[in-house]
């Protein structure tokens, strides 16, 4: 439980605001691992290795709706 944070310290982890984490969430991007009443809770490390991954494939120009059909089939960097 120790790894687990919330959208807001999600969002300061990856220097990014708290609609991107919750616009990531809800394309299925990033994963909510448990919920503290109506606060979503993501896994820290995993969620910030996947975050790297998608800023990468990014960078290479690809749009997040082809990112997200990459990550579902298990693609890796």
């Amino acid at each position: 439980m120790d790894d687990l944070i919330t959208n807001n310290e999600l969002a300061k982890l990856l220097e990014v605001s708290s609609a991107t984490v919750n616009y990531y969430t809800n394309l299925g991007l990033f994963k909510i691992k448990d919920r503290r009443g109506n606060t979503r809770l993501y896994e820290r490390s995993e969620t910030k290795k996947l975050f790297e991954q998608i800023r990468q494939m990014r960078k290479e120009g690809y749009p997040l709706r082809i990112i997200q059909e990459r990550l579902q089939k298990g693609y890796k960097i």
